[in-house]
């Protein structure tokens, strides 16, 4: 039987009721993220509610609002979050940001959306929410993220590499300007599988930087060990 939960170094993720596990693509968005300003923080599609628990350990000073609109992954994040360190500033809502519409805006959108429209489903419900486009195509979730985002705010999503272009074609037609790209590849040498990226409304000039998560011989690399030494147990 699978282990019901993940044990970081600061608080405890139970997965055992979300479609999707704790997995390396949440830990990269979660560690990665980042805005010139944080006070407000929303976190589309929270599952577990593991970005939202790595964003409040990172940035001691935001309020933090976890959406999703699967009710099995609402419970569940919001027993993670009660049992952590920073409960009175993270908020777990059973919400669809497609009409989510709060009386305040964000200084930080993150996801790790859906992104799978034409593969087999499975028979769990739950898992195939958390990973097909059918609940959240990208145009809907960037013109929420556009409507949701203050005016000098940043949003960072992570996608498979092979959706980038896509991705970007949305958020362009939105007037979101790509601030930094981060290509994620296994091993050196390999393609990558996936890339995150920052938007905002300003203009500048993208930063593109590459991380390899393992060494040729298999261990985890210093930069990825670096990114993640504060949440991991083993590093």
């Amino acid at each position: 039987m699978a282990n019901p939960y993940f044990q970081f170094k600061r608080f405890t993720i139970y997965h055992d009721r979300c479609g999707m596990k704790v997995g390396t693509d949440g830990v990269l968005l979660g560690a990665w993220a980042n805005a010139p300003r944080v006070g407000r923080i929303l976190d589309v599609g929270t599952g577990t509610g593991l970005i939202a628990l790595m964003l409040a350990q990172r940035m001691p000073a935001a309020a933090v609002t976890a959406i999703d609109i699967d009710a099995d992954a609402v419970a569940q994040a919001r027993g993670n979050v009660a049992a952590s360190p920073w409960a009175d500033r993270i908020a777990v809502l059973q919400q669809d940001v497609c009409t989510y519409n709060p009386a305040t805006r964000f200084d930080l959108i993150v996801s790790n959306p859906p992104y799978f429209d034409s593969s087999l489903r499975c028979p769990d419900i739950g898992r195939n929410t958390a990973r097909h486009t059918d609940t959240l195509d990208f145009a809907h979730l960037v013109d929420a993220a556009n409507r949701l985002l203050t005016p000098d705010g940043m949003c960072c999503f992570i996608l498979p590499a092979d959706a980038y272009r896509s991705f970007l074609v949305q958020a362009t037609c939105h007037s979101l300007r790509l601030q930094r790209r981060l290509w994620v590849q296994t091993k050196p040498g390999v393609p990558p599988k996936r890339v995150m990226l920052a938007f905002s409304r300003s203009e500048a000039s993208c930063t593109d930087e590459t991380l390899t998560l393992r060494t040729p011989s298999g261990e985890y690399s210093p930069a990825y060990i670096c990114l993640t030494r504060d949440f991991y147990l083993h590093f």
